[in-house]
């Protein structure tokens, strides 16, 4: 009897720690998403305002987990050169994409609100973005991707 009950008590440590740690696993896959952009050294006359992550259905149909990670930059250069200057450090078509940021709001997430905390007043802002991948059973465990 006693070992039943030892089982059944190690069985809901388990299940409720898989609960918990699937999600923080998540999150922190999209934090490294967020490192890696922070690791680029900036082009000149940039400086990095702010950087962010989410792991989650961020945009898109259907299920699936996404990771996704931002900085906040702000330069006088222009988007071109930036771009171009950001174009050195991708290795595939889903990293260190480039758009003007106006506002706080992140348009390129479709199904939560993500926004910088920065105040956005004026032109030379923009946003470098990332999306990476993670352990795809991790990625169907978590509620947050359907």
């Amino acid at each position: 009897m006693k070992k039943l009950k030892l089982v059944g008590i190690l069985a809901a440590v388990v299940l409720i720690g898989g609960v918990i740690s699937i999600p923080l696993i998540n999150n922190y896959t999209a934090y490294k998403v967020e490192r890696a952009l922070c690791e680029i050294p900036l082009p000149e006359e940039t400086e990095l305002i702010e950087s962010l992550s989410q792991a989650g259905k961020l945009t898109g149909n259907g299920n699936g987990m996404q990771y996704f990670g931002a900085i906040l930059i702000r330069s006088d250069l222009s988007l071109e050169k930036l771009d171009a200057y950001y174009s050195d450090y991708r290795s595939n078509e889903w990293e260190c994409l480039m758009e003007t940021q106006e506002g706080q709001h992140i348009e390129v997430i479709d199904h939560e609100t993500l926004q910088f905390s920065e105040k956005i007043k004026d032109s030379g802002y923009y946003i470098v973005y990332s999306w990476g991948s993670g352990n795809s059973l991790l990625e169907e465990l978590d509620i947050r991707g359907h």
